[in-house]
């Protein structure tokens, strides 16, 4: 099987996607569309930064999706005749995946993420809280640190990494409680308790922001965060799915493993390759590949073409 799937919130970098722009007319004019969508120069800050300015969440989710979607624009161009048996992403990478799908076109969706990031930046500012990332923990070992600190699960990524979710204070003792245990852990630099009961007031004001936009079949199977399975083909159920996936963990293990046959491969799309490196956690024997980039199209290209 061939699969593609879609970056996600923290893949951000300055020059992202400046590359690929660069060397097509047709991918810039992407980022000059976003621009007039949006009302501010986001080319801009994918090309040259600040840093800081693209870790906010209004700006972050809509950036990382044009990227990978100009990375994917590059790629089927490139290759025409390919077919993906699948798409899938990471928490905002599954609008992009929706969008790859034709459920939503490249405006509409770009919409959606700017007011998704900006109700998900406003929840994260009006209750204080925070992620950790658990890794290696057994089930009983996880299951101990959220009942003793108050955390609950957010992000499924493997069976070797979680992510939790609570106020500081809560993510404070489950640092405390997995490093006694043994277990790794890292405090996660974000703006707040994504995918977690933090995040309903936001996932309350996107039902409302999305209520009136018609959400399309899917002209290849989506797999959806909220219950790590394909969606349905009827627009008003996926609609429902990504309501969910804002206050809900992410069952991004179960995502990988819905479409592994053997012998598959796995593209990327947009910045980094932290999709990839969870994919052969997931299994050592998944194909991945990449496409960030000119050098990274080209092999990919290769690769899929093998």
């Amino acid at each position: 099987m061939l699969n593609c799937f879609f970056a996600g919130q923290g893949a951000q970098f300055p020059g992202m996607g400046k590359d690929l722009a660069e060397s097509d007319p047709e991918i810039m004019a992407l980022f000059d569309r976003a621009n007039e969508v949006l009302g501010f120069d986001i080319k801009t800050l994918c090309f040259e930064g600040p840093a800081e300015a693209l870790t906010k969440s209004d700006v972050c989710q809509p950036a990382i999706f044009i990227v990978s979607m100009a990375c994917y624009t590059a790629f089927r161009k490139a290759c025409p005749e390919v077919r993906f048996d699948a798409a899938a992403g990471l928490s905002l990478g599954e609008w992009t995946a929706l969008c790859a799908a034709g459920v939503l076109d490249f405006e509409t969706t770009l919409r959606i993420l700017q007011a998704r990031g900006r109700y998900m930046q406003d929840a994260c500012e009006a209750r204080p809280s925070g992620m950790i990332s658990v890794m290696g923990a057994t089930p009983e070992q996880l299951a101990a640190i959220c009942e003793g600190s108050g955390c609950t699960v957010s992000n499924i990524n493997s069976d070797a990494q979680q992510v939790i979710s609570g106020t500081h204070e809560a993510v404070a003792k489950a640092a405390e409680l997995a490093t006694a245990a043994g277990v790794k852990n890292v405090v996660l630099q974000v703006a707040g308790a994504f995918h977690s009961p933090f995040m309903t007031p936001a996932r309350e004001r996107l039902a409302e922001f999305v209520r009136d936009i018609p959400f399309g079949k899917p002209t290849m199977p989506v797999l959806s965060n909220a219950t790590g399975t394909f969606h349905a083909e009827d627009g008003e159920a996926i609609k429902a799915a990504m309501l969910t996936q804002v206050d809900h963990p992410v069952h991004f293990s179960d995502c990988v493993r819905s479409v592994m046959k053997g012998g598959d491969l796995f593209v990327e799309f947009g910045p980094g390759k932290v999709l990839s490196g969870l994919i052969r956690r997931i299994n050592k024997a998944n194909g991945v590949t990449n496409v960030q980039d000119t050098a990274s199209l080209t092999a990919t290209i290769a690769k899929v073409n093998a």
